[in-house]
């Protein structure tokens, strides 16, 4: 196995991109989904269609949300606190309680500070006001990501495929339930994208100056698949969103069940796309965040 001293200077301005990078896109998402006529109208559209087999999932989809509380989190990151601290990673601990403190203030900050233009596209909900991110998405997101970071890693592989995939099923649930429009979910994946960075930069600081990385633990392959696959499923959102935007001037509930299907299965698409990039990025940079020998 071979092993050698981490980079870190590197390693921190890529960290500095992603979170630039990450930041910028979702103020696009905020900008088109809240502050555009076509951007309100595509949520409408995939908010009207999850009424298609909804009697199928609704049994699941509510257990799932409704699994996720305050106190599920606090226990969750009390486990991942917990996780770090026995492996003897005291920042380690602090940065992944810092990511999911993090990610979740913000989330509601932002629900709370941003507002959301009535255009007339979604008259039932236009008095409910912003709903973007998605608090449960946050909250999935971000204890998903955080215990990739705190995991020995030989298991990280794992934790991240079945922790993207919990925190695509959570985003795609809100939508399901009509909790939330499907540019929430995304902007939640973003705002716990950028917190992961921020906490890359705080283990960065505090990491010893010999402390070296094994190579076996950069875990590419696992890393591409999934940075592939929701790269995939996110133009496989885009062309579904495409197709849809000859009827932009049809209001939602007058269309037809195959352009309400687009709307919806493209939307999930992005979303569980947007998580994959995300989980791909953490996974991609992790070992030499929490590095194999502390030095």
């Amino acid at each position: 196995m071979r092993v050698r001293v981490t980079p870190r200077g590197g390693t921190a301005v890529w960290l500095v991109v992603l979170a630039l990078v990450q930041t910028l896109a979702f103020i696009v998402v905020w900008r088109f989904a809240l502050h555009t006529g076509t951007g309100q109208w595509i949520d409408t559209v995939a908010l009207t269609g999850n009424r298609i087999g909804r009697d199928h999932i609704e049994a699941p989809v509510n257990r799932l949300l409704h699994a996720m509380s305050v106190v599920s989190l606090l226990a969750a990151t009390l486990m991942i606190g917990f996780i770090a601290l026995i492996r003897g990673r005291v920042a380690l601990a602090v940065a992944a309680t810092l990511l999911i403190a993090g990610a979740n203030v913000t989330t509601q900050v932002l629900k709370y500070a941003l507002a959301r233009p009535d255009y007339g596209v979604d008259p039932e909900r236009a008095f409910l006001g912003n709903s973007l991110p998605s608090g449960h998405t946050t909250v999935a997101a971000s204890v998903a990501v955080a215990l990739v970071l705190v995991l020995p890693p030989r298991v990280r592989p794992f934790a991240a495929v079945v922790g993207a995939g919990y925190a695509a099923a959570a985003g795609v649930a809100t939508l399901s339930a009509s909790w939330h429009r499907p540019s929430d979910a995304v902007a939640a994946f973003l705002v716990v994208g950028v917190w992961a960075a921020l906490a890359g930069l705080l283990l960065l600081t505090t990491q010893r100056k010999r402390a070296q990385v094994a190579s076996a633990d950069a875990h590419r392959l696992t890393a591409l698949l999934l940075g592939v696959g929701g790269l995939l499923a996110i133009a496989g959102c885009a062309l579904a969103l495409w197709l849809l935007l000859d009827q932009r001037t049809v209001p939602a509930a007058a269309l037809g069940r195959r352009p309400l299907f687009l709307g919806y299965g493209g939307s999930a698409a992005g979303i569980a796309g947007t998580m994959g990039v995300v989980m791909a990025l953490v996974l991609s940079a992790v070992h030499r965040l929490v590095p194999r020998y502390q030095g």
